[in-house]
């Protein structure tokens, strides 16, 4: 039944013992005897299981409703790496229809980017973004079982020599950045990623506990766990808590600033420091750092040496992998990795048994039982 109400026509009928009234948002009856057919039509096909055929969208437009789809939920780093994986998808897939996309479509594009020198790691997480989109449009399932993942390294890093750490710290004590210095010393000695660091605000150091507490992290087991700070640690951060004495609990340790040169000696000159903003990144800082100390190291090998130096000192694969914030799956794969310092702890663990009080007493022989007759 179609009626009007001022100038619009809503149409209003039964279906399965519920009234259905509802507008058209027209003028026109025409239109409105068109919706209400086509209203009647979907509750039927919904009733009868029968699903709305989806319009094909071409990649460039799913992609973008998926970030904006992302926005509220995840962080911006998190954000930041999506819209990269994409920007590298778009090239091959950007004016492909979803429906269109096949597993040797997904298998031609990470053969591209291999032969572009990208490392399996990498492709992986770019066809992890493309699964992500054609799952949201229930495309995923029919090509998954023809795409395989790529071999990613299982190597450990670098983990930095004596030699290499001293000629990088001197290095990061003359840049003009003056958190790289601290934001090094901390890596080292937390083996905190670098988002983790970055983001620390006053409220997570206990000086006087000598223990730091993670907010910020980009895994679940990393979230919330406690570091403790040894000698060196609390040191410098006592040492740089001093540079902030108005600091605030709610204040980014290192905080936002701008940094210039004055004077003949273009001395680095502090000034716009945003205690609420924690510095974005330290990029710049360390990479001159390391072209001044002439070594070659990533940020990310401060958390292998970390790891490293612990495992060699005996300290327990758990153990560091609660300092590290790895999951449970993650310390089994690290157990792998990181298996020939394990095994040299282990051995040195094994000859504490040949030292004289591990056998305080040798085991008496057996009494001779009487023979039975």
């Amino acid at each position: 039944m179609l009626y009007r109400r001022g100038s619009i026509w809503w149409y209003e009928f039964q279906f399965m013992g519920q009234r259905v009234r509802e507008s058209s948002r027209s003028s026109s009856k025409a239109v409105a005897q068109s919706a209400e057919r086509q209203r009647h039509r979907e509750l039927e096909e919904s009733a009868n299981g029968i699903s709305k055929r989806r319009r094909p969208l071409l990649f460039s437009i799913a992609a973008r409703e998926y970030l904006d789809s992302k926005r509220a939920d995840v962080k911006a780093s998190t954000l930041r790496i999506e819209s990269k994986n994409i920007d590298h998808l778009a090239v091959f897939f950007g004016k492909s229809l979803l429906n269109d996309i096949e597993g040797r479509d997904v298998t031609r594009y990470q053969a591209m980017r291999s032969d572009e020198g990208a490392a399996g790691a990498t492709v992986n997480l770019e066809v992890g973004t493309l699964r992500s989109i054609l799952r949201r449009h229930r495309l995923w399932a029919n090509i998954q079982p023809d795409v395989k993942k790529r071999p990613e390294r299982t190597d450990v890093g670098k983990s930095l020599t004596s030699e290499a750490e001293v000629a990088l710290l001197a290095a990061c004590s003359q840049s003009r950045s003056r958190s790289l210095y601290t934001a090094v010393i901390l890596a080292l000695h937390t083996g905190l990623r670098s988002s983790e660091l970055l983001s620390l605000r006053w409220h997570q150091i206990d000086l006087a506990g000598r223990s730091l507490k993670v907010a910020d992290s980009k895994t679940t087991a990393g979230r919330g766990r406690t570091v403790s700070l040894n000698s060196t640690a609390a040191a410098v951060l006592t040492q740089w808590a001093s540079q902030f004495p108005g600091r605030k609990d709610e204040h980014a340790v290192f905080p936002t600033e701008r940094v210039g040169a004055a004077g003949h000696g273009f001395d680095a000159q502090i000034s716009g420091t945003n205690p609420g903003q924690p510095i974005r990144s330290l990029k710049e800082a360390w990479e001159s750092a390391k072209r001044r100390a002439g070594v070659q190291v990533r940020w990310h090998d401060l958390r292998h040496t970390c790891c490293t130096r612990l495992l060699e000192h005996g300290v327990s694969l758990p153990i560091v992998g609660q300092v590290l914030g790895w999951s449970a799956s993650t310390t089994v794969r690290m157990a792998q990795r990181y298996g020939h310092i394990g095994q040299e702890a282990q051995r040195k663990a094994m000859d504490l048994l040949d030292r004289p009080e591990a056998n305080t007493a040798a085991p008496e022989p057996l009494a001779e039982r009487p023979a039975v007759h």
